[in-house]
């Protein structure tokens, strides 16, 4: 098992943000969870992350505790987050390098260079990261997330308000580490590309899981609804 979400409760001010949340996401498995803004995905892949800590229930990442074996737990995963944040005095390949050496990761250039050459970012590696466009700062993000191969990808909207051409080269490359055996976990907006990658799909709304099946089969129940 990849993933395993027990029960994941996450409240402030009394306010409940993700309400009794129940998921298993099995190795090699490509999972969409979609739903409207404010619904709770981005909690959910922060609690996974480590950035919030839930109020209540647990979150194994191939069966480590989110909790008690944070950094074991960290090594599995490969976050992309919505937020574009970057150190504006190194450039593209020393980001990597850097973010290589965060995971006790050394001599990582040949894994850096086909990350770049997929991801569109060779002419790129020797630029400043504060030269980039905000869709190139965007492939870097994914980037810094594959960069000690993660057995596990979470891509917290990737895709959005970027251009056609960094969604072709992304969707190649994660669909290429998808065959290879890795496990991703995908929010998005767009219902196109869930059901064009995802074998299931969550549906959350107002912070808990509405509905949880094989794309076909949930699309199926609301075929000629409106």
């Amino acid at each position: 098992m990849s993933l395993e979400v027990k029960t994941l409760d996450y409240e402030i001010r009394g306010k409940e943000i993700l309400k009794d949340i129940s998921l298993e996401i099995h190795t090699k498995e490509f999972v969409g969870l979609v739903g409207p803004n404010g619904c709770g995905k981005t909690t959910l892949i922060s609690c996974l992350g480590g950035l919030t800590t839930p109020t209540g229930g647990r979150i194994l990442v191939r069966g480590m505790d989110t909790r008690t074996d944070r950094r074991a737990a960290s090594l599995f995963l490969g976050i992309v987050p919505q937020e574009i944040t970057f150190d504006p005095f190194l450039t593209v390949r020393e980001t990597l390098r850097f973010q290589s050496g965060y995971w006790g990761i050394l001599r990582n250039d040949d894994w850096i260079d086909e990350i770049l050459a997929n991801l569109g970012l060779t002419d790129k590696a020797d630029a400043s990261m504060r030269a980039l466009s905000g869709g190139m700062k965007r492939r870097v993000l994914v980037a810094q997330a594959l960069v000690h191969k993660p057995p596990v990808i979470v891509l917290d909207e990737p895709t959005a308000g970027v251009d056609v051409e960094l969604r072709e080269h992304l969707w190649d490359f994660i669909g290429r580490l998808h065959r290879e055996g890795r496990t991703v976990i995908l929010t998005t907006h767009y219902l196109e590309e869930a059901q064009a990658l995802c074998s299931r799909i969550a549906i959350m709304k107002k912070g808990e899981v509405a509905a949880l099946d094989r794309t076909e089969a949930l699309l199926s129940r609301f075929e000629g609804r409106v």
